[in-house]
């Protein structure tokens, strides 16, 4: 499944460092803008504790996590739109992935520059937001001109592109980005079509000082990104990218000495993968026991035979039924037996929409 989560930012925010400890693919960093050119594409695990339960009651020989991808992109800076910086390179970056998880330097220290010499986390989130919404604005004002003639005319096409268009202009003018303009279904289509960057889902992620990652809300600088955040309904989560990667590079042993002494529980990567990863629209089904248990990834709100294609094409070409059990009846029942007998066991057909933790048994015939 070809989505990805693209990491952008400010040249020096912590970007990097971040792709490294989430894919430990070994992105190139330096402490100068634009490190990163070509964008780094790593492939990462998304934690799940369903698996080792789902091992536990129904043991397999292998147990394998589903995965998604992270794309590390060069650092945006001001003018970006205009060129700037390799801007148009960076900006085309962003254009091809799914989702934008923006990282937004929340810690002091004059060892790390600055690009802007100063650390203003509300600063660095409007300049890149800026540069996104002014490369919309010249993709909807080319659009635009052009739409206009033809829905003077009784092209039916082109004035329901109009109608969207002069939504989106006035907006992206004022400085909005074009998620916050409300549109029907039949408008969402047109919109998808002008594959405008800031029509993209957003998590920012908020790199701390080491001493905040326990508790960021005791930065100043997490609370303004939060507002910000909260202001146009997107999600943020803290941590410290620098000490995520020391941990990614530990030992099992040690990390759990390193989480403790933290005074956190789990590494801040696995809430920023899962975040990213429902970010995406992300959900999991599993097939357990046999040869493999395994987590699988499909799209909210697909169907069975789509869910049985992530499997293998001849699932869903040849999908009879889905045998269906939730993660949460197995886990209370301890046993797919216990399940059964409950009535707990339910068989699917071709309308049944999947839900996050079922675990499948599709029977097919080609």
């Amino acid at each position: 499944m070809a989505l990805t989560a693209g990491i952008v930012g400010l040249p020096n925010v912590g970007k990097s460092t971040l792709f490294n400890a989430i894919t430990k693919a070994g992105a190139e960093m330096a402490n100068y803008p634009f490190a990163t050119i070509e964008p780094n594409v790593g492939m990462v695990e998304v934690p799940d504790e369903r698996l080792a339960s789902i091992q536990a009651i129904e043991p397999a020989d292998k147990v394998i996590p589903t995965t998604f991808e992270f794309t590390d992109i060069a650092g945006i800076v001001k003018g970006a739109s205009q060129g700037e910086g390799l801007g148009n390179k960076f900006l085309e970056n962003i254009r091809q992935v799914n989702a934008i998880v923006h990282v937004v330097r929340a810690f002091d220290g004059d060892e790390i520059i600055h690009v802007n010499g100063v650390v203003n986390p509300l600063d660095d989130i409007e300049t890149i937001n800026t540069e996104l919404i002014l490369a919309d604005l010249e993709t909807v004002d080319k659009r635009y001109a052009k739409v206009a003639r033809a829905a003077k005319g009784s092209d039916k096409a082109a004035k329901a592109e109009f109608a969207v268009l002069e939504k989106l202009k006035p907006a992206l003018e004022a400085g909005q980005s074009a998620r916050t303009v409300a549109f029907n279904d039949d408008e969402q289509k047109i919109v998808k079509g002008l594959f405008l960057l800031t029509t993209k889902p957003v998590l920012y992620v908020a790199n701390l000082a080491e001493e905040d990652m326990a508790d960021p809300e005791s930065s100043k600088y997490f609370n303004e990104i939060k507002t910000f955040a909260n202001s146009e309904g997107a999600d943020v989560i803290g941590l410290s990218a620098s000490a995520e990667e020391e941990i990614a590079e530990l030992p099992d042993d040690e990390r759990a000495e390193f989480l403790e002494m933290a005074g956190v529980d789990e590494p801040g990567l696995n809430k920023l993968i899962r975040a990213a990863y429902h970010l995406l629209d992300l959900r999991t089904f599993f097939t357990a026991g046999g040869k493999e248990t395994r987590a699988w990834t499909f799209r909210a709100g697909a169907k069975a035979p789509q869910a049985a294609g992530v499997i293998h094409s001849d699932f869903e070409r040849g999908f009879i039924r889905a045998e269906t059990i939730s993660f949460d009846d197995l886990d209370a029942l301890g046993s797919v037996k216990a399940v059964k007998e409950a009535g707990k066991l339910r068989s699917e057909g071709k309308e049944y929409v999947v839900q996050d933790g079922d675990i499948i048994e599709f029977r097919f015939n080609v």
